[in-house]
């Protein structure tokens, strides 16, 4: 028999709990309007499930950024004494209290949180839309992108329990809304079969073939970039090159790349699979992805040797509608040997997600940088306009370039000289303020640029890209032709190549790895750049920011000099 005495006060302690937390209630994030090119058709149906993924706060946020800073730059005593998993736990994983403060209140609302990251600083639960429209004091509606048709659950508005502010960071998704567009949507252009054929150490001059097609090899002599097998077996590259499972990189194409242009490379010299949230690789040749082969073609085709890992992420989030993206870091932040490089050819704009969503995820692109890890991200491809070109009167930042704990990858043309691609997007973050390790460089190109487009940027933010690459004409096998590629998604992938080279050469000589770039690039490291000073990033009915002398907002400090930068790593 029940003991009703006994079941009572814990019902009405719930009811009373329940009560308290609803009386309290205080606005947590919002947005002031609709983003650009969405439409507000309604409230949601009530009985739409939703995945909830809500950030704790962490323990010590400034502790790890000023850790990093330490290990990463250059003339620091800690210069290179990357951080175990252990160790970035300690900063990391969210107090005791914090962790009971919110499970109590979702607890007092019928529900149960899973624990989603490796730390214990994300947390998961699913309700109906019509349960979280209470328990948020929200108002979900869906929302639908005019261009792509693309729709989304969302409110512009929701409330916490006063009690849960110094605990819980945000909720997603609440605020933020999905990218319409990816950065990583490289640009096809057909290309004659014979042309792959060429062999750039014939007649034709290697100026002449490699401004029309730059193959592996062009990409080689443009940055004299050694030939030589890698040795050090330790040594990781991993590209995340694909989302959805609409990107599948096959090894026919890969093959025939070097089987042309790098015969002194093992041909079982492919790649490692890794799959998060149900990902495959099917190696289907009608379903491979543009963005896959060529990440996967010139990662194996330049970092000679390197072992690659490709990550092929599914459609079985864990992070909600971030696609993937925190799943990656959290996948990558778990293990106690993670890849030394990971580079990413995919971003949005940063207007569409909340600020504390964008802090939030910077933060765990610090904490994997910590790890010695060097993450690099394109930068996009619409100029001073965003992730991709469209309509606008104030410049668009992209996100994560934003982020000063990754290395933004901004794109050039042309063999010799080289000039930036007009495509190559760049500029001042809205949400993130100047590093430490870039104020000097952004104080310069700003004073060349006096008052040009005052009010159209933010002249405080995080300057990007940090460095570039070949972003035109790469040559390309997919679906079995051979095709033209443009786009800061090349230039990424090719840029990784060479401190993934660097790498093996530093671990070969019992040196730590580069890990976090910037601090390195923009001190030691800048003068073993070639510097891009030609072209502009047209965009917002504006030719964009100009190439000059020094950093910029469309080809950073510039393009790898091998030479240069072996010296500047003190090899």
């Amino acid at each position: 028999m029940v003991n009703v005495l006994t079941v009572l006060p814990s019902f009405f302690s719930l009811v009373l709990a329940s009560s308290y937390f609803e009386r309290h209630m205080r606005l947590h994030e919002r947005r002031d309007g609709v983003p650009e090119g969405f439409t507000n058709k309604g409230p949601a149906p009530g009985d739409v499930t939703l995945r909830f993924r809500i950030a704790l706060v962490q323990n010590d946020t400034q502790g790890l950024q000023t850790k990093l800073m330490d290990v990463s730059t250059p003339r620091s005593p800690q210069y290179g004494q990357w951080l175990s998993k252990e160790e970035v736990g300690t900063f990391v994983t969210p107090k005791r209290e914090t962790a009971t403060a919110v499970n109590e209140w979702l607890a007092t609302n019928g529900l149960n949180a899973t624990v989603l990251s490796p730390f214990g600083d994300w947390i998961g639960f699913e309700t109906t839309v019509s349960h979280a429209n209470v328990l948020f004091d929200a108002d979900f509606s869906t929302f639908v992108h005019d261009g792509s048709g693309k729709s989304a659950i969302r409110t512009l508005a929701y409330s916490i329990p006063a009690s849960l502010t110094a605990h819980l960071q945000l909720i997603h998704p609440t605020i933020s809304f999905p990218a319409p567009n990816d950065v990583g949507q490289p640009v096809l252009r057909s290309l004659a079969k014979n042309v792959l054929r060429r062999n750039i150490t014939s007649a034709v001059t290697p100026s002449t073939l490699c401004d029309a097609v730059m193959t592996p090899e062009c990409v080689q002599l443009l940055y004299k970039i050694p030939g030589t097998l890698a040795s050090q077996s330790s040594n990781k590259l991993a590209a995340q090159a694909s989302f959805k499972n609409l990107q599948i990189g096959p090894i026919s194409g890969l093959l025939e790349i070097l089987e042309i242009y790098r015969t002194d490379l093992s041909p079982d010299k492919t790649f490692t699979l890794q799959t998060i949230d149900g990902g495959t690789n099917s190696q289907t040749l009608d379903e491979a992805g543009v963005e896959a082969d060529l990440d996967v073609q010139y990662t194996i085709g330049l970092a000679s040797g390197v072992p690659t890992v490709f990550i092929s992420v599914g459609d079985q989030y864990q992070d909600g509608d971030l696609e993937g993206f925190l799943d990656i870091i959290n996948f990558l932040s778990g293990k106690s040997a993670p890849p030394q490089v990971l580079t990413t050819s995919y971003g949005q704009d940063e207007n569409t997600i909340s600020r504390a969503l964008a802090y939030r995820l910077c933060n765990a692109y610090a904490s994997l940088s910590a790890r010695g890890v060097s993450i690099l991200f394109s930068s996009g491809d619409g100029g001073v306009s965003g992730s991709q070109s469209q309509s606008c009167t104030t410049f668009v930042p992209t996100f994560p370039s934003g982020c000063p704990f990754v290395t933004s990858v901004g794109g050039t043309q042309n063999f010799n000289p080289e000039t930036s691609a007009p495509f190559s997007s760049g500029g001042f973050s809205n949400y993130f303020d100047t590093p430490w390790y870039q104020t000097t460089a952004k104080a310069a190109y700003l004073t060349k640029l006096g008052s040009t487009y005052a009010g159209r940027f933010n002249a405080s933010g995080r300057g990007f890209p940090d460095v570039s690459a070949a972003g035109t004409n790469l040559e390309i096998v997919w679906r079995g032709s051979v095709m033209n590629v443009d786009g800061t998604s090349c230039s990424s992938p090719v840029f990784a190549s060479v401190v993934s080279l660097l790498n093996d050469r530093l671990i070969a000589a019992g040196k730590p790895v580069l890990g976090f770039l910037n601090p390195f690039l923009y001190s030691t490291g800048a003068d073993a750049l070639n510097d891009i000073t030609t072209g502009g990033n047209p965009g917002c009915n504006t030719n964009g920011f100009p190439a000059m002398a020094g950093w910029d907002p469309i080809t950073g400090l510039g393009t790898p000099n091998w030479a240069k930068l072996l010296a500047a790593a003190g090899l």
